[in-house]
């Protein structure tokens, strides 16, 4: 972590030094010596940093010097970031101030609104002052005699083929069987509630085991409900209610008292049989158990409780009548294991009998083999395997390694430094967290962890961010990867790992809970805390912590979503914001805010703030001075009205994340200036705009938006010329985009001409109209040749649909409320020229079609094929559709097929009467109603 630290430092020196050479400006005191001397003693330091992190683990003394260290570090970064926000910012106003006046210096133009002189005499002080505590510090490394270690700096980009298959289970058969068995209560029938306990050590495999267990096809027969809530630590009895009820319900509940919640929950399960498990709990208090137990009692014989735990004082404590405890895989499940990770298509004949030494060094903790044979895979040589067998690594006695920690160990120093700095700022999370990739990449950027060798961010950070992801994941830092097709979405770290991630971070990243304790802890253990979470118990006020001065993170972790109506509202003081004036990234979200404070706008080092699922009105004016931001959330924002008026001043602005704000209907204009611009959820179009809100000639600057983007209001468009103007065709990087013309939908030309004129970038994947009132689709549909998915809904003039059937890739089309429409025919669909034959809807799986009125029939009287990989079929609210056609029926790629509100379908091909019913017979679900 120091070398991280110091790597970012390098880079603003740096950049402030090269800025000084080129505007040959002299910095006030000499402080230009001072920046060249703070370079070079970091550079020196820098040399020895991987062999003292190493040798940390065993001398004591060498921790306290890298803690020493990395406390000066971080004191630097925060000042030279102060200085280098200066400079862009005065550059930045500068720039601005030119289109009327001369651009003025540094000397001449005020910082931030204080004295430019004393700002600067300030700063070299207190490099003066940094420069003397790291002079002492470079002088002690000398008495420990560190070796320059060059760290392994080699990156590749990972291969999204070589992942592991994080289902991939080894020597569990019996095990799997053995708790099957006591889940279905084969010998405790009749019994009442049964409580199972699964017990063993940390990285084993408990939670891999509970979930084949609670997905298999005996326990979802059995069972008429069954929920998982991951229980981890502190048990919070409010919590894990409200999660049962949300796994039942789909969505969380707005309510926080227990008696209320554990009522609703014994309704659910009164005369159920269900099996709840609870995942990692740690609790020994029975009276945090005792209440939620009471009300699963109301259950029907043989409902079961799962508890998986490290202890078994905790599965007395819950009851458990049946403790199953797992201990770890035999020598030889472990080397298969071992082998079909680490190995892939390399020959083995020369590796084997090292390899078979390491694993037995793993204990039979799968997740300890995972990870080290992760990491031989990535080892070429015989040497090398020998060298990770004689790692003193191994003989690492710390008391929560359990047997996990050597094989982490040697893969975290394996990683380049800035993966390693990537990977420990995870410990920021809480355990068993699902970590949002984009959050973390954006996380990682506002500590300058992806910065460029410049000192400037490279356009591709965020790619740079992925990769760091494919990396962690491939050496089974994370698990539960979540991907769409070539990103990771969103990821876990196993309670183990983060353990692990905590112990190298150090103090450096906490996660509290906070209650009446919170200030003692605060104060005793966590003095030099950078990144802080605050988890707030349910019920407890807005915290406000003095011990914050020196934070770089802070989340202060809640579980409120904006209800309808608000009842009570939280309240930031302003003087908590005014100590958070080192902060890089703050998340308020989910907090219940009515208003934010003014003083927001001191946090000038700022650049992630997410405030998403607050009951904001507006936002304050002050906002804009964040100079520095790059990302800023407010999704879910439902009651917020309108943005800050001169969101142009936010030039480093990369994510404006605005998706389901219902009640923002404008954008200020200053968001054509915002260059850097990537997400863009939204885009706003006014009825009757006024000078200050956006049309869509906005857009024309805003090139390098990516992922998704909903255009709203077209329907207020002035015309096809203002359409042309937003140039829509080069946002080449867009892959998903919505069309939305509501309220206002045309019958007459006027719509068609604007949609037209819209021309969309070719690299799309997913299209969605909405609310269109021209008679037909716009031509250059038919030039999106990577289109995956296709939305047409409510548009109730078209009668007509474009060649869709050509589209070589379409997966997914769904066509809803087209009332003008009588007939489906795929020849005049496109079905395109295969051979000799026609093909119509090469790629297609998914169909859906609802709500057309009008809709009679089909013509699919193609020469060829139809729909020939078709999955899943919904027709819905279609009074009129008379049948099915043959065609698409009798391909076997159908699996699904539901019918709803179709009153002539439903008379035709239900099971109890329909004629037609054994033509979709074979068809394994079907549902018609």
């Amino acid at each position: 972590m120091s070398d991280a630290v110091i790597t970012v430092i390098l880079t603003q020196v740096a950049t402030i030094l090269e800025k000084q050479i080129r505007e040959e400006l002299s910095l006030v005191c000499g402080v230009g010596h001072q920046f060249k001397k703070l370079k070079s003693e970091f550079e020196s330091i820098r040399a020895v940093i991987a062999d003292a992190e190493k040798r940390q683990v065993k001398e004591e003394s060498v921790k306290d010097w890298l803690e020493k260290l990395k406390d000066v570090s971080y004191d630097t970064e925060d000042v030279l970031s102060e200085w280098i926000t200066a400079m862009q910012k005065v550059e930045s106003d500068g720039c601005r101030a030119s289109r009327s006046r001369k651009v003025t210096s540094l000397f001449t133009m005020p910082c931030f609104g204080f004295d430019r002189v004393a700002f600067r005499r300030e700063i070299a002080i207190k490099i003066k002052k940094i420069n003397e505590r790291l002079s002492d510090i470079a002088a002690e490394k000398v008495r420990y005699n560190f070796s320059e270690v060059l760290s392994n700096e080699i990156l590749e980009r990972p291969k999204t083929a070589s992942f592991i298959d994080d289902a991939e289970v080894e020597g569990r058969d019996v095990d799997k069987e053995n708790l099957i068995g006591r889940l279905l209560g084969r010998e405790n029938r009749g019994k009442g509630l049964n409580v199972v306990s699964l017990v063993g050590l940390g990285g084993v495999g408990k939670t891999t085991l509970a979930q084949l267990a609670f997905n298999s096809d005996e326990v979802v027969n059995h069972f008429d409900r069954a929920v998982w809530v991951c229980a981890s630590d502190p048990f919070d009895e409010v919590r894990i209610a409200r999660a049962i009820l949300e796994f039942i319900e789909g969505s969380a509940p707005y309510l926080f008292e227990l008696e209320t919640l554990v009522t609703k929950i014994r309704n659910y399960v009164e005369g159920e049989r269900f099996l709840l498990v609870l995942d990692d709990v740690w609790t020994e208090d029975f009276r945090k158990w005792e209440q939620l137990l009471k009300s699963l009692k109301t259950g029907k014989a043989g409902s079961t409780i799962l508890v998986t735990t490290r202890k078994e004082s905790v599965a007395r404590i819950m009851g458990s009548s049946d403790l199953l405890r797992l201990g770890g895989l035999s020598v030889a499940d472990s080397w298969t294991l071992f082998e079909k990770i680490a190995f892939l298509e390399r020959k083995r004949e020369r590796f084997e009998e090292v390899g078979r030494k390491i694993a037995e060094k793993c204990k039979g903790l799968p997740l300890a083999i995972k990870a080290i044979a992760s990491l031989m895979r990535f080892k070429a040589t015989v040497k090398e395997w020998e060298d990770v067998l004689r790692s003193e690594f191994w003989e690492l006695e710390e008391a929560e390694a359990e047997g996990l920690f050597p094989p982490l160990m040697l893969s975290y120093y394996d990683l380049p430094s800035n993966v390693k700095r990537c990977f420990t700022f995870c410990a920021f999370f809480p355990k068993d967290h699902a970590i949002e990739a984009s959050n973390l990449v954006q996380l990682w950027m506002a500590h300058g962890y992806l910065a460029a060798s410049t000192g400037s961010f490279s356009v591709e950070a965020e790619r740079v961010g992925q990769d760091y992801l494919q990396i962690l994941a491939m050496r089974s830092f994370f698990q539960d990867v979540v991907r769409d097709r070539d990103r990771i979405v969103s990821v876990r770290m196993h309670d183990m790992v983060h353990d692990f991630a905590h112990y190298i971070a150090k103090n450096e990243c906490s996660v509290i809970e906070f209650n009446f304790d919170f200030q003692r802890r605060m104060e005793s253990s966590h003095k030099r805390a950078r990144h802080l979470t605050v988890v707030r118990a349910e019920g407890s006020q807005f915290p406000n912590v003095t011990n914050v001065g020196k934070l770089f993170t802070l989340w202060v972790q809640s579980f409120y979503d904006t209800p309808p109506i608000i009842s009570q509202l939280d309240r930031v003081d302003p003087d908590f914001i005014r100590r958070l004036l080192s902060l890089r990234a703050l998340d308020f979200s989910r907090n219940r805010l009515g208003e934010l404070p003014k003083e927001i706008g001191l946090l000038i080092k700022l650049k992630h703030l997410n405030l998403s699922h607050n009951p904001f009105w507006e936002l304050p004016e002050t906002l804009c001075d964040l100079y520095n931001l790059q990302t800023l959330k407010l999704s879910g924002c439902h009651h917020l009205r309108r943005l800050p008026s001169k969101i142009e001043k936010l030039t480093n602005l990369r994510h404006l994340e605005i998706d389901r704000t219902s009640s923002l209907k404008m954008l200020p204009k200053g968001i054509a200036e915002l260059a850097s611009l990537q997400t863009l959820n939204k885009f706003i179009i006014m009825n009757d705009r006024s000078n200050a809100a956006c049309g869509l000639v906005e857009l024309k600057s805003l090139n390098n938006l990516r992922g998704c983007l909903k255009i709203e209001g077209l329907g207020f468009a002035a015309g096809a010329a203002e359409a042309k103007k937003a140039e829509l065709r080069n946002k080449a990087r867009l892959s998903d985009l919505e069309m939305d013309f509501s309220p206002l939908i045309k019958s007459d030309d006027s719509q068609y001409e604007v949609i037209e004129a819209l021309e969309a970038p070719e690299n799309l994947e997913s299209l969605q109209i909405t609310s269109y009132g021209g008679m037909s689709l716009p031509r250059w549909i038919m030039n999106l040749t990577k289109l995956q998915r296709i939305i047409l809904q409510d548009c109730p003039n078209c009668a007509a649909l474009p060649p869709l059937a050509s589209l070589p890739l379409l997966v997914t089309l769904h066509l809803e409320g087209l009332n003008s429409m009588k007939c489906l025919d795929f020849d005049s669909l496109g079905a395109r020229a295969n051979g000799g034959a026609t093909l119509a809807f090469p790629a297609l799986k998914k169909l859906k079609i609802s709500r057309m009125e009008r809709w009679e029939e089909w013509d699919v009287s193609v020469g060829g094929a139809a729909m020939p990989r078709l999955r899943c079929m919904k027709i819905s609210q279609c009074g009129k559709v008379k049948a099915l056609p043959a065609l698409l029926l009798r391909g076997s790629m159908l699996r699904k097929l539901r019918i709803d509100g179709c009153p002539v379908l439903h008379r035709l091909y239900n099971k109890e009467s329909g004629e037609l019913w054994s033509e979709i017979a074979h068809i394994s679900k079907v549902r018609v109603s």
